[in-house]
């Protein structure tokens, strides 16, 4: 049983690891360097980068992110993967992450943490520490902040490049979710045919409810009948620091540095 869940680990990333089948991974964020990086939950390649948490300072939470990605088969039937995981994050903005193999919902196999990451704005450094694959070890990177994309205008209709189709962008209101407001947007980007060889118009949906307070979405669904429906959902949120030893490295675990430059000062 621990051989078919070990195929199965969501820690493609940084390319740092062997490659994996991509339908069986939900990556960490890529780190780049120089400015802060745009970014959005989900993903249109076959590997889910899950949701961004930024840095945001004075804004401390610790919450449970359910995730599930349903494939349409060609036949008409489904596939359902899932996982759920803790990220926190403390007043300072460092951000703890765990990652958990994604796992059939309807199966027997057992989820498990493969790796726990930890980013720090101020130190500017990013660790992954490995609980499978490369196994007590933790990877030290430089780490550089991810941002959610620019938010648009109101409900609005952007034509996309050489007549390739369209974006229509509309505002669904508040509600709130966990206890936390959020506000709702919709993103539907239709494809004219033979943008990418299809043969007819394919559209491509994105729903965000994004919290102010927290700077993050705590419910993303991206549907696009090329890779299935994703759904990225916070289920429960306590609105105070994290235990600070969550910070910590991982007791026994020997530390890798890979950063290429010298670090940036800290704040």
């Amino acid at each position: 049983m621990r051989t078919f869940v070990f195929v199965l680990l969501a820690c493609t990333t940084l390319a740092l690891l062997a490659p994996m089948a991509p339908e069986q991974a939900e990556s960490l964020p890529q780190q780049k360097r120089g400015q802060q990086v745009q970014a959005e939950d989900g993903g249109l390649s076959e590997v889910l980068e899950s949701i961004v948490i930024s840095p945001k300072p004075q804004a401390p939470f610790t919450l449970t992110l359910e995730t599930e990605w349903v494939k349409t088969l060609y036949d008409g039937g489904t596939i359902t993967w899932v996982n759920k995981r803790r990220i926190a994050r403390d007043s300072a903005g460092r951000i703890y992450q765990e990652r958990w193999a994604l796992v059939p919902k309807t199966g027997n196999a057992e989820s498990m943490m493969t790796v726990i990451q930890i980013s720090d704005p101020n130190a500017h450094t990013l660790y992954n520490c490995f609980m499978v694959m490369k196994k007590d070890t933790c990877e030290l990177l430089t780490y550089v902040p991810m941002t959610l994309e620019t938010r648009k205008p109101a409900t609005s209709t952007v034509p996309l490049h050489r007549d390739q189709g369209d974006v229509v962008h509309e505002e669904l209101g508040k509600q709130f979710l966990a206890g936390v407001e959020t506000e709702g947007t919709r993103d539907a980007t239709t494809y004219n045919p033979g943008t990418f060889g299809n043969d007819r118009k394919v559209t491509v949906e994105r729903e965000f409810w994004y919290s102010p307070q927290l700077g993050i979405n705590l419910l993303s669904i991206r549907s696009d009948p090329r890779f299935g429906k994703q759904t990225f959902a916070v289920t429960s949120v306590t609105l105070t620091d994290p235990d600070p030893k969550l910070f910590e490295l991982p007791a026994g675990f020997k530390v890798v540095d890979h950063r290429q430059t010298a670090p940036p000062e800290p704040n």
